[in-house]
């Protein structure tokens, strides 16, 4: 069971940095933010794909920042 504990240790450091790579979606977070707003607001109307091509490009950001490894590493 000593084993676990270096897997525990990575689990928790890629947990710990993963709340500042997605800040690095910021862009895209807020261009889907802006359809599905503009969408729902009075007189829109939120419909399935929508909002597809924002939602793919935070999707992928969001991604590709889950993929990085903690500080340089791996």
């Amino acid at each position: 069971m000593s084993g676990n504990g270096a897997v525990w240790g990575r689990v928790r450091s890629r947990l710990r940095a993963f709340p500042e790579r997605l800040a690095a979606c910021g862009a895209e977070a807020a261009a889907y933010g802006r359809c599905v707003q503009a969408s729902t607001a009075p007189g829109g109307r939120l419909t399935k794909d929508l909002c597809a091509r924002e939602f793919e490009a935070l999707r992928s950001c969001f991604a590709a920042a889950a993929k990085k490894s903690p500080r340089g590493g791996l």
